[in-house]
């Protein structure tokens, strides 16, 4: 079953002198469960897109029909962790932000911090990580508002290439085990080509 259904989407920009050409005639759709990579070159429109879904910016025509229901958690290309809180406090932001922190969801966080490896790590600080482990600290606490779909914006530009292909297959089985849907943008074609279930989309 279709959550989200994108059909022409198209973006402009007007500047006193001219228009740009964001993103044109961009469709695709996506079911619960799937994972899809929007995939092209810096510069052509890929993280418009995540912006016009998720409501930060809107789109010049086109049709988006998904469930006014469902909840977005959107993963920047930095990890953008406080340096100044511990990998806990910093789990919790969302949840702070929300005014959501009961103990169910506290007890989620830490069932999340432990059965992915950072159940040692919970009183670090930041720069105490490699960037690896910094990046899961950043998909955990965006998962931590239990989201429906996750939108993740060049998630592993940050890191080495070797890193890159490790952190990015843990955050595929991550994402997978706790069952979400999930759109990617990325420029480097060999992060989702190592996942079989995941959709890739070109935008050229």
């Amino acid at each position: 079953m279709d959550i989200l259904k994108v059909k022409n989407l198209k973006k402009t920009y007007h500047t006193k002198k001219n228009e740009i050409l964001a993103v044109e005639n961009f469709s695709f759709n996506l079911k619960k469960g799937e994972f899809v990579a929007i995939v092209g070159p810096s510069g052509c429109g890929k993280s418009t897109i995540l912006s016009i879904l998720c409501g930060l910016d809107k789109a010049s025509s086109g049709i988006i029909e998904i469930d006014k229901n469902l909840k977005f958690g959107y993963m920047l290309q930095g990890d953008n962790l406080f340096d100044w809180r511990t990998i806990y406090k910093n789990c919790l932001i969302g949840l702070e932000l929300e005014n959501k922190l009961t103990k169910e969801n506290i007890n989620y966080v830490n069932n999340l911090l432990d059965t992915y490896g950072l159940k040692d790590f919970k009183k670090a600080y930041p720069n105490n990580l490699s960037g690896g482990m910094r990046q899961r600290v950043s998909l955990i606490r965006t998962l931590a508002t239990k989201p429906d779909i996750l939108f993740l914006d060049e998630p592993f530009s940050a890191l080495d290439y070797q890193t890159r292909l490790a952190v990015s297959d843990d955050v595929y089985k991550i994402i997978k085990k706790e069952k979400k849907s999930a759109i990617m943008v990325t420029h480097d074609l060999s992060e989702p080509a190592g996942l079989i279930s995941m959709t890739v989309k070109f935008l050229i």
